[in-house]
């Protein structure tokens, strides 16, 4: 009752299968709700604990709750007491509630079904807590399971617990045949790879981001994405495949251009005229946006994003979904959704803004996020970065691009962003392939005064919002110490120990 009420008020059809056909005649005579009172009363803990007794039992302990249920039953033996059954063991209680939902129409449905733990185990599971712990069956419960399910098998063979199939003239065999046949094949099959080509614009269609920035100008990390994003969706080819997705205020992350220019997806358009009307870049709505604006859902908005990711498998095309959270919510609170993701191969970009622990610091510790590239890092096919400047989201976006949809690799990324605004040094030619394995030289020592013998050098490595800070501590090594500084940009610390582990492995594996 707790689950319908859930689905009913969301606006669902619900479909309960909790009887089976053994129970209609009982049913057909409780005239005065007797039984069915007794039905709604008994609490889960109590059905479990029947099914994992005997017929006398619950002759004695359910029926016998009330006089008039006692007599109903009076004239039937404990076996038929026990073969009273629930609906999710009746394939006409099945089959009659899958053909409702079928031809229901206008909202969705849901089929509540009632079954039995450790079903057809007998006594060695049915209806127990152990049932998941049972690694192996007793002869006598193999040969009881056989005559509950009358499985053509002599007992001189019950010993191998031999596979059974039945012929290929059987009824059942032709049933099975007919139905896989329907439903266009005969194993549930992923699509390894879709069959569409399409093609990632060149790195240098980016170059907006790629190129140092102006005299006196300064951006931040999320800007350079919002461009990247806004150059993408332009592409003839890959823009109308990409799906950004937002739970929070896209003002936030500076997203609301977008909003003019691809429209937040509304299948009934918009309804009512947004506050912000007045304005170039108003809330605007419409039924063929692009944006997916979830609300303060980030499981629905990841449920979406994998919906998405994982479109090239099950509908053969190809789309690149853009999930943005705040860095220090979105792994934490979807974390499951996120290892679920890596297992179905999902294909797409996820986006951490104001990471850092150094803004808005104002609300306390809801976005002091140092942490959310470990929880990354602890799935296989995630691919971190915490990159520090333009030029190196560019180039990642773009290699995830390349990996992902022309490449068709396994993997997705999850990017950190900044909300800091700073000058931007631009890419340095001949550097992609090391900014993509995670690692490479921002800036060299300096030469130190004259006269003064070889100084000793130090290595700086920094990613993210602390990457500055190893720069400005370079220029306090060099002048106030004398100590020559290398800093080293680590866009992928998580990147650098898996090509660590993977060379200690080799290492390990060929002496």
């Amino acid at each position: 009752q707790e689950l319908e009420s859930e689905f009913r008020g969301s606006g669902w059809n619900v479909i309960k299968v909790i009887w089976g056909s053994y129970w209609d005649p009982l049913l057909a005579r409780d005239k005065d709700g007797a039984l069915r009172k007794i039905m709604m009363d008994t609490v889960d803990g109590e059905y479990q604990n029947f099914k994992a007794n005997d017929g006398a039992f619950v002759r004695k302990h359910f029926f016998g709750k009330n006089p008039k249920t006692l007599e109903m039953v009076a004239r039937m033996s404990d076996e038929d007491i026990w073969r009273l059954n629930r609906g999710g063991h009746d394939p006409q209680k099945v089959f009659a509630a899958y053909s409702a939902a079928v031809k229901h129409k206008g909202q969705p449905t849901v089929i509540l079904v009632k079954t039995v733990k450790g079903y057809g185990m007998g006594k060695a599971g049915e209806g127990k807590n152990t049932a998941h712990q049972a690694k192996k069956l007793t002869d006598e419960d193999v040969r009881y399971y056989r005559d509950r399910f009358d499985i053509p098998i002599p007992d001189s063979e019950l010993p191998k617990i031999p596979f059974y199939k039945p012929a290929d003239d059987t009824v059942e065999m032709k049933y099975l045949h007919e139905r896989r046949r329907a439903l266009g094949g005969y194993l549930p099959q992923r699509r390894m790879k879709a069959d569409e080509k399409i093609a990632v614009p060149a790195l240098d269609t980016f170059k907006a981001i790629l190129e140092p920035t102006a005299e006196g100008r300064e951006i931040s990390t999320t800007q350079a994405y919002v461009r990247f994003l806004t150059q993408l969706l332009r592409d003839k080819a890959l823009g109308p495949r990409v799906v950004p997705i937002l739970v929070d205020e896209a003002r936030t992350f500076g997203m609301e251009g977008l909003f003019r220019q691809i429209g937040i997806y509304s299948p009934e358009g918009q309804k009512y005229e947004p506050v912000d009307k007045d304005q170039v870049m108003y809330y605007r709505e419409t039924r063929d946006g692009q944006i997916l604006q979830e609300g303060i859902n980030e499981a629905g908005a990841m449920s979406s994003w994998i919906a998405a990711a994982t479109s090239y498998s099950t509908s053969n095309r190809i789309m690149v979904p853009f999930y943005i959270f705040y860095s220090m919510f979105g792994l934490q609170r979807v974390g499951d959704l996120a290892w679920a993701a890596g297992d179905m191969r999902a294909r797409g970009f996820l986006l951490g803004g104001t990471s850092g622990r150094t803004t808005l610091n104002g609300e306390g510790l809801q976005h002091e996020d140092g942490h959310s590239h470990i929880l990354a890092g602890t799935i296989p096919n995630c691919i971190s970065y915490d990159p520090s400047f333009a030029h190196e989201v560019g180039v990642i976006l773009h290699h995830g691009l390349k990996r992902m949809v022309e490449q068709q690799d396994n993997v997705y990324f999850y990017l950190t962003l900044l909300n800091e605004n700073y000058p931007m040094p631009g890419l340095k030619p001949g550097t992609e392939a090391q900014i993509i394995k995670g690692m490479y030289l921002l800036e060299e020592a300096g030469a130190l005064a004259a006269g003064k013998k070889k100084p000793p050098t130090v290595n700086l490595l920094g990613s993210g919002t602390i990457l500055r800070e190893s720069q400005a501590a370079k220029k306090l090594l060099e002048t106030d110490w004398g100590v020559a500084a290398n800093v080293w940009s680590c866009p992928s610390f998580n990147e650098l120990a898996r090509d660590g582990q993977d060379a200690e492995r080799w290492n390990l594996l060929h002496p």
